[in-house]
């Protein structure tokens, strides 16, 4: 199943600081703001971005003389053993911290072996997580993640998808139709994020966004209550903003 790599906001910063990170790390002793933009090739302000969210995310460090050297976050991750718990980890208190940031619960989904799984989540009292009703692998046309993991998919991965799971009537907003959630899938920007205004849930509207690292479609979405709808557009752009570093664990 193939999918369509298009290159959203996220995936050039992410890109950026693995550029920026291979550079660190072919310095073992340390490696200096200039040398970093000179061999790097990026512009200084841009570089400063990315090494605030290296410092950030523990995977580079400032020695005490400021030259940049490679952090504790990049050791665990590079480790073979427990690499798997480690990621998770990291993924995890990023998406803590997520959840603080934009006030809402958040998740990771991942496409995996033709089904929508949600793999990892934050959520808490003042953030609660969507009551799934309806089973997510059967309800991807009705959820914003689900739309966005399609999205991703080419014209015959999509209907391979449709095909196996039917579109049923969730609450008055659900789309049915195979031929316009197709179309409206077709004409999604990439760097637009995908919502969910009552779709799966009456009571609760969602966003996601493209998180796809390597040949596996994934999403970053968020869910709020219908009561903090007037939200959802601005935490769906502090969303894809923040993708970036988890897409960056992904790619390590």
């Amino acid at each position: 199943m193939a999918l369509k790599h298009e290159q959203t906001a996220p995936y050039h910063s992410a890109q950026e600081a693995l550029r920026v990170l291979d550079t660190v790390a072919r310095h073992s002793t340390g490696i200096t703001d200039d040398e970093l933009a000179r061999e790097s090739g990026l512009g200084a302000e841009r570089l400063t971005t990315l090494l605030r969210m290296l410092r950030r995310e523990g995977y580079v460090e400032q020695t005490a003389d400021g030259a940049y050297v490679t952090g504790d976050a990049l050791a665990r991750l590079g480790s073979t053993h427990h690499r798997e718990q480690a990621l998770h980890d990291k993924l995890q208190h990023t998406l803590d911290r997520l959840r603080d940031s934009v006030g809402a619960a958040v998740y990771i989904s991942r496409y995996v072996d033709g089904e929508v799984t949600i793999t990892q989540y934050a959520d808490g009292p003042a953030t609660p997580s969507v009551n799934e009703w309806v089973d997510f692998r059967s309800s991807a046309h009705a959820t914003a993640l689900g739309k966005s993991l399609l999205g991703q998919l080419d014209h015959n991965g999509r209907r391979d998808h449709l095909s196996r799971h039917r579109m049923a009537r969730l609450t008055s907003h659900t789309i049915t139709s195979d031929k316009l959630l197709l179309s409206r899938l077709e004409a999604q920007p990439p760097t637009v994020p995908v919502l969910d205004l009552q779709e799966y849930a009456i009571g609760t509207v969602c966003a996601a966004v493209p998180i796809t690292a390597g040949s596996t479609a994934g999403c970053l979405a968020l869910s709020l209550p219908v009561a903090h709808a007037h939200r959802l557009r601005r935490a769906a752009e502090t969303l894809n903003r923040s993708a970036a570093p988890l897409l960056l664990s992904l790619a390590i």
